[in-house]
């Protein structure tokens, strides 16, 4: 009996190539404000937001909005956030540097 050709299985250029991408360092030309930037507002705002207010305005999940705030938001932007419940929920808000 003759041995069935096999394909080979070595990557080629195109399965090896990666994009080079640059990190974002402001909004795209002609979109106007980000999502973070619609959050930081918000945020800001005398009395904060609650996980509601910023799900309604970013469309994202619960969990989503967290994290953004803990990487986005602290690590990379160095924003300090607070958090108090003085009812049933959660209000965060940016804390004044002086």
């Amino acid at each position: 009996m003759a041995a069935k050709a096999t394909k080979s299985r070595t990557a080629t250029p195109a399965m090896t190539a990666k994009k080079a991408h640059s990190p974002r360092t402001s909004t795209p030309a002609g979109k106007g404000k980000s999502k973070l930037d619609a959050m930081i507002a918000a945020l800001r705002a005398p009395k904060g937001a609650t996980l509601s207010q910023l799900t309604a305005l970013t469309g994202w999940q619960i969990h989503s909005i967290r994290g953004a705030m803990s990487g986005a938001l602290k690590k990379q932007r160095g924003l300090s956030i607070v958090s108090t419940k003085p009812g049933a929920e959660r209000i965060y808000c940016i804390e004044n540097r002086k």
